[in-house]
């Protein structure tokens, strides 16, 4: 089993890319999917984060905003919060991993080099475009402001320092080119890293 790291920063196009190599035939892993799961009703970092922090439950599950809200009122509280939730996804991610059925398992980590999880694969494929598109793509979504836009991306690291480092880029500026190299990365590893 050969263990891709899919990662790039937001407005790059990842999701898409993501689902081309599910397309593809490999199992994707999706990191933010990860927590979405932790923190719902039932989920697993429910009771640890209840513990640290009361105010950050709603109706059973860890309320998002109110962490945030958290955070902005004490950034030290985010390393409690990452204490508690990084350990979980790592569970969540090994046991993914453990049945998986495909040769290739793709994991989706949008901070794969900022957390240093780049050890831990056999291979990474970073996704990029320009700077505008990237731009136009996160407030087409309209879920954020552009200030809150230009937080974010200052603080991830710069996508042409995490192409640098990457194994594979995947350049995204149209579907039909995101998706040929796509298919070209999952035939090299097939036929020339599963067996090497």
């Amino acid at each position: 089993m050969f263990l891709l790291a899919l990662t790039g920063s937001i407005g790059m196009g990842k999701s898409t890319t993501a689902q081309m190599f599910l397309d593809q035939g490999c199992a994707v892993w999706d990191a933010d999917a990860a927590v979405h799961r932790l923190y719902a009703k039932g989920g697993a970092a429910v009771g640890p984060v209840a513990n640290a922090f009361p105010n950050a439950i709603e109706d059973g599950a860890v309320s998002r905003a109110a962490l945030k809200d958290i955070i902005i009122a004490d950034p030290n509280t985010l390393k409690t919060i990452e204490g508690i939730v990084h350990p979980l996804v790592g569970q969540d991610r090994a046991a993914f991993i453990a049945q998986a059925q495909t040769d290739i398992v793709v994991l989706d980590i949008p901070l794969l080099y900022e957390t240093g999880g780049e050890g831990k694969v056999n291979a990474v494929a970073c996704v990029i475009t320009d700077d505008e598109t990237q731009k136009a793509r996160v407030m087409a979504r309209g879920t954020m402001s552009e200030p809150q836009f230009e937080a974010i991306r200052a603080k991830q690291m710069p996508a042409e320092e995490k192409a640098a480092r990457a194994d594979y880029v995947i350049r995204t500026d149209t579907m039909e080119q995101a998706a040929q190299q796509v298919a070209a990365v999952v035939k090299d590893i097939r036929e020339n890293r599963l067996n090497a």
